[in-house]
């Protein structure tokens, strides 16, 4: 099975993760939504493919030094968390 996944837009309110950082958290995310895809499951309805305009995801608790890593890897969770009962 191929799965071809594109965010365009990221919005993270109220995290600040200095620019030259930003590649670091969006690799972490990358890697371990790829890890959570394949050693997971996606819903039956995406799996048949559909797209979605937009999707909603829910609260990350964060710790107070804002790891560009950690973030990322919360992030690609809840994503995942997301796409898998969609």
């Amino acid at each position: 099975m191929n799965i071809n996944l594109h965010i365009k837009q990221l919005i993270l309110n109220g995290v600040k993760i200095p620019f030259r950082q930003h590649h670091l958290m969006h690799s972490s995310m990358e890697t371990e939504l790829a890890r959570l895809l394949t050693d997971g499951k996606i819903s039956p309805k995406l799996a048949r493919g559909t797209a979605l305009p937009c999707m909603a995801i829910g609260k990350i608790q964060l710790t107070d030094n804002h790891n560009p890593t950690q973030i990322g890897r919360k992030i690609a969770r809840s994503i995942y968390e997301g796409i898998s009962h969609e």
